[in-house]
């Protein structure tokens, strides 16, 4: 069997189990995965038994929410954004290592409302085969409300999540994973809505001088930048790196550091990892 052969047969079988939903919400956050989930949706379901919804707070950047709503406008989507609350629950705050826990059942308890009072018989999320590889506690709030994870079902990973994506003429078929901001803030210091308005403002700063995949993790005064490691050359000009460093010192930190180390997706889940 080839490789186009075995990526078809996964997309006829994504197809099948989301016609089996006869009329689902999305939980679609502009990433490709929720993305290839709604369009797919879209497609098979039809826009009258299709809702696509973003979840709108502090933790989401500005910028991705835009992109999120130009990608569903472009496509057509039956979209709505609604506002999720778990900057109120004293439990997502305090950020221990079942933050994603409390976020997403305050997600799912809002659109499980939606569904009841709409009538759409499923929630669907973006989770793939590869995200059963980390740290997920937001995976064990979706089986409790009994989410489906269309792309897992049709055991579909990531590279195969963005060829199919490209094969849909998604524009965001290779855009970077982008977690939500308060996971640039380390377990067990608090989240604050000032500390996120912080990572998003000098994240944006950095996307504009064109570094589109990084983080900058929030270490109090300190912002400790992570971009990938065939960038730190360009990050290291003296005229990029003064300019970098000043953008993020004018939104309120005192220190700017580059993490050697380079990008690591997830790489505060380590410290959990070394608690087990």
């Amino acid at each position: 069997m080839t490789v186009t052969e075995n990526i078809d047969q996964k997309a006829q079988r994504l197809r099948e189990i989301i016609a089996s939903f006869d009329s689902a919400i999305v939980a679609y956050s502009g990433g490709v995965d929720s993305a290839l989930v709604g369009h797919f949706v879209h497609d098979t379901l039809g826009p009258t038994n299709s809702l696509i919804i973003t979840a709108v707070s502090p933790s989401l950047a500005e910028y991705e929410l835009e992109s999120a709503r130009s990608l569903a406008e472009l496509r057509g989507w039956n979209h709505r954004t609604i506002s999720t609350n778990e900057m109120d629950d004293q439990r997502y705050m305090r950020n221990d290592g079942a933050r994603c826990f409390f976020c997403k059942t305050e997600l799912y308890e809002q659109l499980k409302r939606i569904a009841s009072t709409s009538e759409f018989n499923v929630i669907a999320n973006g989770a793939n085969r590869d995200d059963l590889g980390d740290y997920r506690p937001g995976m064990k709030a979706a089986t409790r409300y009994a989410i489906r994870s269309p792309l897992l079902e049709a055991d579909l990973g990531k590279d195969d999540v963005r060829a199919l994506a490209l094969e849909a003429g998604l524009p965001n078929w290779d855009k970077p994973a982008q977690p939500c901001l308060s996971s640039r803030i380390p377990y067990g210091t608090h989240v604050t809505v000032e500390a996120l308005s912080m990572i998003s403002k000098a994240e944006k700063h950095l996307r504009d001088l064109g570094f589109t995949d990084c983080r900058v993790r929030h270490y109090g005064e300190t912002a400790r930048v992570e971009i990938p490691l065939d960038m730190v050359a360009v990050y290291s000009q003296d005229h990029v790196r003064d300019q970098a460093i000043a953008g993020i010192l004018a939104v309120g930190y005192q220190q700017v550091e580059l993490d050697p180390n380079g990008l690591r997706s997830g790489n505060l889940n380590d410290a959990l990892k070394s608690r087990r």
